[in-house]
């Protein structure tokens, strides 16, 4: 796929998991539209939604990610029962699975 092209669709996507995330957390910044494959062309990142946390020494963080781990968007730092009922409502109202793995944030 060529870049612009990959690039479009991607950015699309990233805009639904950021509206999303920051439907139950309040606010959530854009984080990667594409990724590489195996042959050096760029991809845009997958359409599914999974939900995964980060812990680190200031709080979680709570991403929106595809089910390669590329991260569409994240939101940052809650105390671990925010997290919690950021998380919980994100499981009942939207079905949303977990993923765990490793997981690919814009540096």
């Amino acid at each position: 796929m060529q870049y612009f092209t990959a690039l479009k669709i991607g950015e699309k996507r990233v805009k639904v998991a950021q509206d999303l995330l920051a439907r139950y957390t309040g606010t959530a910044m854009p984080a990667l539209a594409l990724k590489d494959n195996k042959d050096n062309k760029w991809e845009p990142v997958g359409e599914e939604n999974l939900y995964a946390v980060v812990k680190e020494p200031g709080g979680y963080m709570i991403a929106l990610c595809d089910s390669k781990g590329v991260a569409k968007a994240i939101a940052q730092w809650f105390a671990e029962d925010t997290k919690n009922q950021i998380i919980e409502k994100i499981k009942s109202e939207q079905n949303m699975q977990e993923y765990f793995g490793k997981l690919s944030l814009p540096i």
